[in-house]
């Protein structure tokens, strides 16, 4: 009797410590800190500058919702750290408490759904073909016998694999450790296309020696929705960051922050990436939702 009294007192415990991990709200009231996941080479949506500084569309929106949530939980002072997470890693460390809110360049999808939760959609990205101008490359086809950059734990190789004019193209996928390396396999000849986020490759182009050297190709690859992560069954938590990211969206302030990453010059090399916001980004913050990529392919 007493052995099963320990037991259940242990799951019990277990239970509670379970819930508690869950608590990000309670987790960043006691601690009074917040822990950002951010990107070291994701685009304009999320870079570093190096000495631990980082910006971008994604990082600027979330340190917004960290002060949102500094004022909800009536603290007099938030501290914002910085986490830097790959794509391999992320979840990971969404999941073992490491991160509180990962604003990056992550794809909500159906499969990381289990893992974690996913505030409203902010950006709606497609996935694109980029090469160096030079290279005569202009579609999915011209990648047969050919060397394919992608970056390790990202899904945009398999976006590629599974199009339909991708069908007998045999290629070789190399793989970066982030996105800057990705874009370097590609600058330094050791692979003839990097696919990847339009505005992740955008952003890298923009960023090269030689930016005309670098151009975006082919078809549109898929569309997928980029949102925040945030931990999973923590309702609580996701509905404070989803109102924070639909307060920036009605008082303008996260069109203004698009403009300042997306179309003005931006450092460290004070060059534009210029890419006006899609429609489909337009008509995410319209309606605001949480929907996976899968239910973008439905016809």
């Amino acid at each position: 009797m007493k052995k099963s009294l320990f037991a259940v007192a242990a799951l019990l415990a277990m239970s509670a410590a379970m819930a508690q991990s869950t608590d990000t709200l309670k987790k960043i009231k006691d601690s009074g800190t917040i822990t950002l996941g951010v990107r070291e080479s994701s685009g304009a949506l999320a870079y570093t500058l190096g000495d631990g500084k980082y910006v971008g569309f994604h990082t600027q929106m979330a340190e917004k919702v960290a002060a949102d949530l500094q004022k909800q939980l009536g603290l007099s002072k938030l501290e914002v750290k910085f986490q830097p997470v790959t794509s391999q890693n992320r979840i990971p460390l969404m999941q073992n408490g490491t991160v509180d809110l990962e604003c990056g360049s992550t794809t909500n999808n159906a499969a990381r759904q289990k893992d974690v939760s996913f505030a409203v959609t902010t950006y709606v990205e497609e996935v694109r073909i980029a090469v160096k101008a030079n290279s005569g490359i202009t579609s999915i086809a011209q990648l047969a016998g050919k060397n394919v950059a992608t970056t390790t734990g990202t899904t945009s190789v398999q976006t590629l694999r599974k199009h339909e004019r991708a069908a007998g193209v045999d290629f070789k996928e190399v793989f970066g450790k982030d996105h800057a390396d990705s874009f370097l396999l590609l600058e330094s000849g050791r692979a003839d296309a990097f696919v990847m986020d339009g505005q992740i490759l955008a952003g890298n182009i923009s960023k090269a020696k030689n930016p005309a050297d670098y151009k975006i190709v082919g078809e549109v690859l898929s569309v997928e929705p980029i949102a925040c992560m945030v931990r999973k069954d923590d309702p609580a938590f996701k509905k404070a960051v989803d109102d924070s990211i639909k307060a920036q969206i009605k008082d303008g302030s996260l069109a203004k922050l698009y403009d300042k990453w997306f179309m003005q010059p931006i450092p460290p090399s004070n060059t534009k990436v210029g890419l006006p916001m899609s429609d489909a980004t337009k008509a995410a913050w319209a309606n605001p939702n949480d929907k996976p990529m899968e239910d973008y392919a439905k016809k």
